[in-house]
């Protein structure tokens, strides 16, 4: 339920009239400021938390330091509401964007694992995982890779289940990019997928097979292709077509240049499961388009299209291709 915080509003900074959750309440799932009442000259307040979400421009005071900037009240509702419904994963998303724009992204992948792991153990996702229905076991698929020269090329082939990332799909694309890290000849890196998506994101079937957090952790400091990908990630170009979800654009975002055709599409649905993103996305993506479009993305789960993955930098050209890949 949305009030006014009477303690930020006695010191001035806010207005009484505005819709403000209370800043000071650490069980809140959300705090909205209308950033045109912040008072001018005044410094941003240590963040509680939750996630603050701010109404406004980024000329606005304060337009920096909130968690997500949105341009109206609509927009910031619905994300408040998101973090009521799912309010562990909305937290610990937030502590952790915060955390990575200081950190290396080495030290920022062992964070968004550590992070993950913990909402893995945590009662939103065992919610998520009782009410799913069964998975169908879907073919394996492969991946293709071609040497020329200097050049490296990687095909994601595995239509029949919409390109999900699954544990074989998982390590033969961490040894591809290990190959790009270790081989100092290897000048570029591409990487596309056959049939009619780009990839779906991690395999859904594979969700709760390793209970154990702390062996989950282990397993993705060994096996996630973002380790190479961050220290490759400048030799890599992706393009992208039809549906890009979850760890399909974690990867991709990991690259010095992203094509998309303009059927293209992307979301992260991570929040609905009572996670964040765990393949290193919050850190790529954080370093793409900056920590409050990667919150924003996750807050919401909204579909963007590929000329909106354009504007807020996702997608660095748009080609007009049939989207078969």
């Amino acid at each position: 339920m949305l009030r006014t915080d009477p303690v930020a509003a006695a010191q001035g900074l806010i207005s009484p009239s505005r819709l403000i959750t209370p800043w000071h309440d650490a069980l809140a799932a959300a705090a909205i400021i209308d950033l045109a009442d912040v008072q001018v000259g005044s410094g941003p307040p240590e963040l509680p938390p939750f996630p603050v979400i701010g109404i406004g421009t980024r000329d606005r005071g304060w337009a920096d330091s909130v968690d997500v900037l949105v341009p109206g009240i609509s927009e910031a509702m619905a994300i408040c509401d998101a973090c009521e419904r799912h309010p562990e994963p909305a937290r610990v998303l937030v502590q952790l964007l915060r955390m990575i724009e200081r950190l290396p992204p080495s030290g920022a992948l062992v964070a968004e694992s550590l992070a993950f792991g913990l909402l893995q153990a945590g009662a939103d996702h065992r919610r998520w995982l009782a009410a799913r229905k069964p998975q169908p076991v879907q073919p394996p698929g492969e991946l293709h890779m071609s040497r020329t020269g200097d050049s490296l090329a990687l095909v994601i082939d595995r239509p029949d289940a919409r390109n999900g990332i699954d544990r074989a799909m998982r390590d033969a694309l961490r040894q591809a990019f290990d190959i790009a890290v270790l081989d100092d000849e290897v000048c570029a890196v591409t990487l596309r997928a056959v049939g009619r998506t780009f990839s779906t994101g991690a395999d859904l079937a594979e969700f709760g097979t390793t209970l154990d957090p702390v062996a989950a952790h282990a397993i993705r400091m060994q096996t996630l292709p973002a380790h190479a990908l961050a220290r490759c990630g400048h030799k890599l170009a992706v393009h992208v077509h039809g549906a890009c979800i979850g760890s399909g654009l974690e990867m991709a975002a990991f690259a010095g240049h992203v094509t998309a055709s303009v059927q293209a599409w992307f979301q992260l649905p991570e929040l609905s499961m009572g996670l964040i993103p765990g393949a290193g996305g919050c850190v790529s993506l954080v370093g793409r388009i900056g920590r409050q479009e990667t919150a924003r993305l996750v807050l919401t789960g909204r579909r963007i299209s590929a000329r909106d993955g354009l504007a807020i930098g996702l997608v660095d050209a748009l080609v007009d291709d049939d989207g078969s890949g």
